[in-house]
């Protein structure tokens, strides 16, 4: 008799707290799935990825209107925990807004999408990478642009290696 009722509340306790992970499992899916398009941004128009490599130099793309976009990173090169300057600036062209997101090309790192402050031609902001832990790591940086009619994306690849 009372060893069977332990034996059930045993089983109730597990059944309970089975329900309860797969509540939340549910809970974290349902979040992660409407907070899946902040990642990766809705943009009008998507640049080719710029052979160009701000971890060693300025970067200058043309962008679609017939402007021109510089992207400077320092100090280079780019090293992982370290804050990072950034600074776009454009030629024959304005923004509204400017974003900078990093993320990984072969892995996910995470939403690292610092805002830049300034008004038309120059933005400023800061960022801090972090550490790959496998290593050797190819990152991409990607410029959003947004004005009243679009928002680009224009690509950069940089490779950080582990400290």
């Amino acid at each position: 008799g009372a060893k069977a009722r332990n034996i059930s509340r045993t089983m109730n306790k597990h059944a309970l707290q089975a329900v309860a992970a797969t509540l939340l499992l549910a809970i974290i899916a349902v979040v992660g799935f409407k907070l899946a398009p902040q990642l990766k941004p809705a943009v009008d128009v998507r640049l080719p990825v710029s052979p160009c490599d701000p971890g060693r130099q300025a970067c200058t793309a043309r962008l679609p209107n017939g402007g021109e976009l510089t992207f400077s990173v320092s100090p280079r090169p780019i090293t992982p925990l370290r804050p990072l300057s950034l600074e776009v600036t454009l030629k024959g062209s304005r923004a509204q807004k400017v974003e900078v997101d990093f993320d990984g090309s072969e892995m996910r790192m995470g939403y690292n999408r610092p805002q830049l402050d300034g008004e038309s031609q120059r933005f400023l902001g800061q960022t801090t990478l972090p550490v790959c832990i496998t290593g050797n790591m190819t990152w991409v940086a990607t410029v959003l642009l947004s004005d009243e009619n679009q928002r680009s994306a224009i690509p950069f690849h940089f490779s950080l290696a582990a400290r």
